[in-house]
């Protein structure tokens, strides 16, 4: 899991809570690696996204993020039934915070058409 990635995030945390989805950081590492991330997190912004480890790469595979044994760096959209909207792979959507929040919003649109 990339900490550069999750400090972009929660600095940024209220521009994507203007989109009103409930986000989470999932991986493919253990709860105990984990909670030391979100104890970190949390002892540096006061708060932190919920993470959901997943080990077994299910939803992982599910969101097409599987990179062998491990998942690839990006973020998604599941709808309210739990299906994959879009997922899109990308290293440095930290970085890149204008674009991937464009590309949220746009999938956000078309589900309420």
């Amino acid at each position: 899991m990339c900490q550069q990635q999750l400090v972009q995030l929660h600095e940024n945390i209220d521009q994507f809570n203007e989109l009103g989805v409930e986000m989470y950081i999932v991986s493919a590492d253990g709860p105990a690696q984990q909670k030391e991330l979100y104890t970190a997190i949390h002892e540096r912004y006061g708060f932190s996204l919920p993470f959901l480890s997943d080990p077994d790469l299910t939803l992982i595979e599910k969101m097409d993020m599987e990179n062998n044994d491990i998942a690839y760096r990006g973020y998604g959209l599941l709808d309210g039934n739990g299906k994959v909207v879009f997922s899109t792979i990308n290293d440095h959507w930290g970085e890149e915070l204008d674009k991937t929040l464009g590309e949220v919003q746009k999938e956000l649109n078309k589900l309420k058409k």
